[in-house]
């Protein structure tokens, strides 16, 4: 009778244990996909469908930018970006290509600011914090480098107005998901 015991416990606790493992496998993808949205479909799409890959990329991102706290922005300095990114908006009638050098311009000095790294890790790190935006901030290099058609550098300029948005307001201790929604406290580890 102990042994019967001993063997259904075991078994039970191998379960659980199978299903816990199992769930956390499983949970990550769905995690990541939600935290970055978007930007998790343009990874597994980079990386030709192996979500397994993308998922460590993204993960390696969480690790490297997750820590990053956004440094608050003085209300003069708010003021200063709000006015040049009304007169990269205006410049577009005159020069597109103009106007979409002075936005991506502004959006690094923004960054920067905001105490976003420098370079190419500077889009990993905005996917991170501002996953639901960071596609505006490609555009625009996409379409500043390309042979972009007007229209394709006018919603470039407008889908990196989201970004801009995001990065002047001022996040406290919120982090935006790839879904848009915010989640006040949320500190990533």
């Amino acid at each position: 009778m102990t042994t019967a015991i001993i063997i259904v416990a075991v078994v039970v606790v191998a379960a659980i244990a199978a299903f816990l493992l199992l769930r956390g496998r499983t949970a990550g993808g769905r995690g990541l996909r939600g935290r970055f949205g978007p930007e998790y479909d343009r990874v597994v799409a980079r990386h030709g469908g192996d979500t397994k890959a993308a998922e460590r990329e993204l993960d390696d991102r969480v690790k490297r930018h997750g820590h990053l706290e956004e440094r608050p922005l003085a209300e003069e300095a708010r003021a200063r970006y709000a006015a040049r990114w009304a007169s990269a908006q205006e410049l577009f009638v005159e020069s597109p290509e103009r106007s979409l050098a002075e936005a991506d311009a502004l959006l690094a000095d923004l960054a920067r600011e905001r105490g976003f790294p420098e370079g190419e890790d500077r889009a990993d790190a905005l996917s991170v914090h501002h996953a639901a935006h960071v596609h505006g901030y490609r555009r625009v290099h996409a379409a500043r480098s390309g042979n972009a058609s007007t229209e394709e550098m006018r919603e470039a300029l407008m889908d990196a107005r989201g970004l801009f948005e995001a990065l002047l307001a001022d996040g406290g201790s919120q982090r935006e998901h790839g879904n848009g929604h915010l989640v006040k406290g949320h500190r990533a580890s």
